[in-house]
């Protein structure tokens, strides 16, 4: 990938401009047609969600360069780690069990769990990440998209069931809106934890960016050879980067486990890769604003 040069930051600029024109016509296109509150809290959760993990999926592919489709595998491990930890106690005997008895006995706090679930992510991502990043560009793409896929399948596989319950969904997961459900103004305080941690991911991801490392990726974006010429482990950052990357996506499938109060690996297919792909392809490449508003925009109109 090329240098952004002054014209192009300024192309960006004026793209995210539009991405903000075109959400501000959709919130109010929503208000004008007077959709439910639900609606409206829906939006903003899912455009949340779909924010860490477009802006995680940017770090790869805009920042590192790293052409990777594996995100919603990632996703995936989050949501099932974060349902391991915090599914309903008592019906951990129908899930996770070992001749009917359950391989974990706790449940674990929401935070805890997504931390959990995130880290479980980047430990995947570490594994699949030693053979796969020797790969480039498409072969990469092709190898982390194909890694994403025999996971969705072996946890559908219904001969997990009493492990993962196969094809069936996961209910009974600890969620915001169990704890929030008498507070004043309940419906949008939903929204006010998805937020919290939307802005956190991405403010580390921003000040990531923006550190030596940051320069590193951009380096090795821009060009392998001088990057490896001036120093830089090119192994060692293109793993760093990977491993961030699938962290956050494993934070935003847990999110999205929180969202839905359930999980089922249906949900995380490739198309859900695509998804996240168009999103930061509409922001802008190498964007955060851009994604952070394309992911609110996508969802508002897809909903």
């Amino acid at each position: 990938m090329k240098i952004l040069s002054p014209a192009d930051k300024k192309k960006n600029t004026i793209c995210n401009l539009i991405l903000f024109a075109a959400l501000v016509a959709v919130l109010i296109y929503i208000d004008a047609t007077s959709l439910s509150v639900d609606m409206i809290v829906k939006v903003l959760q899912k455009g949340c969600v779909y924010a860490i993990v477009a802006v995680s999926m940017n770090l790869l592919n805009g920042f590192t360069g790293l052409f990777s489709l594996g995100q919603a595998g990632f996703m995936l491990i989050g949501a099932y780690m974060y349902s391991v930890f915090s599914v309903d106690n008592a019906s951990r005997e129908m899930v996770y069990s070992f001749s009917g008895k359950p391989i974990i006995n706790f449940q674990l706090p929401i935070i805890v769990a997504i931390i959990l679930a995130g880290l479980a992510a980047a430990l995947f991502s570490f594994l699949i990440g030693l053979p796969v990043l020797k790969l480039k560009s498409d072969y990469l793409a092709i190898a982390t998209l194909g890694f994403a896929e025999i996971l969705r399948t072996i946890i559908q596989w219904d001969k997990f069931g009493r492990v993962t319950n196969g094809s069936f969904p996961i209910s009974q997961l600890n969620t915001f809106k169990a704890r929030l459900a008498d507070t004043v103004f309940a419906k949008m305080s939903f929204v006010i934890p998805f937020f919290i941690v939307a802005v956190i991911c991405i403010g580390i991801i921003a000040l990531l960016i923006h550190s030596t490392y940051g320069r590193a990726f951009k380096a090795i974006r821009d060009d392998e050879v001088a990057a490896e010429a001036m120093g830089i482990n090119l192994a060692k950052h293109k793993m760093i980067s990977f491993v961030i990357s699938s962290f956050f996506a494993g934070i935003g499938g847990a999110m999205y486990a929180v969202f839905v109060g359930s999980t089922n690996a249906a949900p995380f297919t490739s198309a859900l890769t695509y998804e996240i792909l168009l999103i930061v392809v509409i922001g802008g490449i190498g964007s955060i604003t851009g994604s952070i508003l394309a992911s609110f925009l996508y969802i508002a109109s897809q909903e």
